[in-house]
């Protein structure tokens, strides 16, 4: 089959959801001798090393639109000054790059089109109906973007609220543009404003097994991990709730505890909170694993945000004992005190913590409990087969 991929980042490095995502399907599609042509746009540079380890998958060409900052700002002040155009559509729309869109589906003439978040929706959207195609909607902007209003400053709120409600309408306008639609939970298609919501199929997220392995004899350099991209709000909202109200919990039971934050692109909020006892913020990590390895537990607050946490899978395909909150887990779909601890506030998440601090034998059997759950219920190649197969139903 001749799949054309529209994607609104390049797939690597792994440094985000979305291009973890990404890079694992087109992995499994060309894998099963699939021809893709890939469009991704870009608002940074790619480095060699990127391309080199995506090329290799898109035997039907590998293209990237680099989109300029004077075009995204344009684009976000027309997306405002339009009626029902989300901040979001207006960041990543280009005229260049439809143009761009139409050249490959004339030239690359593909089967199917696959479409990968609600951002990119509107290159297809004057084709709509022409050509077999699936949207990918991942997980559900719209309600963390209402989440986030619903916390933000005064005076954020009302371009936040106006943007998830943009959002929302997009999103539901937006079905009809495709004949396939695919989503990452349960919990995140129950969010979607549509009558046939229910026929969206669910694509979960997998877990490379083969990489993210125990490493029982690492040493200990911190007890509490929360990594992510440390720029995306819910993992900022996360970090700062976790450095700044749960850690001096823990801190009052097991004086001298350690938190380290890891990941990409510290917001100012979380490279302030270095300055806290006991915390620190590595930044951007070569290889996060020795970040997993180095810790005791792994804690993910999140109190915002949509989707299936990355994290939570490499962290329990690691064998770390993990802490989260209901809003992660509803995704996951793990067993509380069996697969993982969840709590919703801060004292609750803060003895959790400190039981599994203080009980190395329940930590080690939670883990590996955990490490079974995630390599039965998250493959890749499981998950990405039922969008190979979404792709041949609807062609």
């Amino acid at each position: 089959m001749k799949i054309l991929v529209l994607l609104s980042r390049f797939p690597y490095p792994l440094d985000k959801g979305d291009k973890l995502r990404a890079y694992y399907q087109l992995r499994y599609l060309a894998g099963q001798g699939h021809e893709i042509c890939l469009l991704a746009l870009s608002d940074e540079a790619v480095s060699a090393e990127a391309l080199a380890a995506v090329q290799p998958l898109c035997r039907g060409g590998l293209h990237v639109h680099r989109l300029g900052r004077a075009a995204r700002g344009q684009g976000l002040a027309r997306a405002l000054a339009t009626a029902g155009r989300p901040l979001q559509v207006g960041y990543f729309y280009e005229k260049s790059a439809q143009r761009l869109v139409d050249k490959l589906l004339a030239a690359f003439r593909p089967d199917h089109v696959y479409c990968q978040l609600i951002r990119m929706a509107e290159y297809l959207r004057p084709h709509a109906g022409q050509v077999p195609a699936t949207l990918d909607y991942m997980d559900v902007f719209s309600a963390g973007m209402a989440r986030r209003a619903a916390t933000a400053p005064a005076w954020q709120r009302p371009v936040l609220a106006l943007e998830a409600r943009r959002l929302a309408a997009y999103e539901a306008a937006a079905f009809r543009w495709f004949r396939g639609h695919t989503i990452i939970s349960e919990q995140d298609r129950g969010l979607i404003s549509h009558t046939e919501k229910e026929a969206i199929t669910i694509v979960p997220n997998g877990i490379a097994l083969d990489y993210f392995q125990p490493q029982p004899l690492a040493p200990k350099t911190h007890d509490l991990l929360f990594c992510g991209n440390m720029g995306y709000h819910p993992n900022v909202d996360a970090a700062c709730w976790l450095a700044e109200e749960i850690v001096p919990l823990v801190q009052q039971q097991h004086p001298g505890a350690s938190l380290l934050v890891a990941g990409t692109s510290p917001a100012p909020r979380v490279r302030a909170l270095a300055s806290r006892p006991g915390v620190q913020v590595s930044g951007w990590l070569p290889d996060i694993r020795t970040a997993y390895a180095g810790a005791r537990v792994f804690v993910a607050p999140m109190r915002v945000g949509t989707g299936l946490q990355n994290k939570l899978l490499e962290a329990m395909a690691m064998q770390l004992p993990c802490v989260t909150t209901p809003l992660a887990n509803n995704a996951l779909r793990g067993t509380p005190g069996h697969h993982l601890l969840v709590a919703s506030e801060a004292p609750a998440l803060a003895e959790a913590l400190v039981g599994l601090l203080a009980n190395q034998p329940a930590a080690a059997q939670l883990a590996a409990a955990g490490r079974t759950f995630v390599a039965e219920t998250y493959d890749w190649a499981t998950a990405t087969k039922k969008l190979e197969n979404l792709f041949g139903d609807n062609c």
